[in-house]
């Protein structure tokens, strides 16, 4: 069938990404994963903390909180059923 489906390289990619150091690290890490959004329920809150760290006048503090939302977007990312 055709479609998309899940690159296992891009799979270990991922669970091979180390916590973001800057925007463009995340920016990187969400530009993977938005490949693979529409497998992933509730993208778009998962991904908007990660989102709002790239908008320009935003400080870079990473913190629990972006922590969190980075690990999620992961395992559902290696999760996902594709």
């Amino acid at each position: 069938s055709e479609g998309i489906a899940v690159d296992p390289a891009k799979v270990e990619a991922v669970l091979q990404w180390s916590t973001p150091e800057s925007v463009s690290e995340i920016r990187s890490f969400l530009g993977l994963a938005g490949y693979y959004r529409r497998f992933i329920e509730g993208f778009s809150k998962l991904a908007m903390p990660l989102t709002q760290l790239t908008r320009k006048n935003q400080t870079f503090v990473w913190d629990k909180h972006y922590e969190e939302s980075f690990q999620e977007l992961k395992r559902r990312l290696t999760t996902a059923p594709v």
